[in-house]
């Protein structure tokens, strides 16, 4: 059927995972196509026969946020849903810019999360309304700042060396950006090299002199 929205569930919880597949398959006009537990097993996936993919933050040793904005790279017009017991506003931004479409808590009900699929599957964006605004206020004032320090650096490196000028260790940073440590450790050490700081405390105050980590 032309209409019929084709999903997949990405979640490393089996019980979870094989939950939500039952629920959507039961339902009208929706069919599931594919299930993954992994990164590696959501990259794998025939993406262009997907058209919403539920997608969960923590996936084990790997990332959910890492996960979408690969897959939306690779597939532009592939809609990702965002299905986490995660409600901060970090979550919720680093979910939004990576190219996630929604943003749905697991205790949602049955009919929370038939809707959502199928507003998602209509190009809607779907977020929660207690950090909606939050989420949009941040992402357009990353759109429309004046001067972007260090843009030698991506976005994601500059998010990581704004949280290291904070004075938050990796650990800390890989929670609040939902990123594995490995890929922290990994962005930390790129920054370093980029801005041309010896070591930690020197990108602290080349950034604070920049502006990052004021706030």
């Amino acid at each position: 059927m032309a209409d019929t929205v084709r999903v997949a569930v990405v979640d490393d919880h089996p019980v979870f995972r094989l939950g939500m597949a039952a629920l959507l398959s039961s339902l009208p006009d929706i069919e599931v196509v594919g299930q993954a537990a992994s990164q590696e097993e959501a990259l794998a996936l025939p993406g262009e026969k997907v058209d919403v993919m539920l997608m969960d933050l923590h996936l084990g040793e790997d990332s959910g946020i890492e996960t979408t904005r690969e897959l939306v790279r690779r597939l532009p017009e592939l809609k990702v849903l965002v299905i986490t017991m995660r409600e901060d506003d970090e979550s919720v931004v680093a979910s939004v810019r990576a190219g996630a479409r929604g943003y749905l808590l697991k205790g949602a009900s049955p009919e929370e999360v038939e809707r959502a699929v199928r507003a998602v599957a209509n190009g809607e964006m779907i977020l929660g309304p207690k950090v909606a605004a939050k989420a949009m206020s941040v992402l357009m004032a990353g759109r429309t700042a004046a001067r972007v320090p260090f843009p030698e650096l991506t976005d994601r490196e500059r998010e990581v060396l704004d949280l290291v000028a904070r004075g938050f260790d990796n650990a800390t940073i890989s929670r609040r950006l939902v990123l594995s440590p490995k890929t922290v450790r990994n962005h930390v050490a790129n920054v370093l090299t980029k801005i041309g700081a010896s070591d930690r405390s020197a990108a602290i105050v080349r950034a604070r002199d920049e502006g990052l980590g004021l706030d």
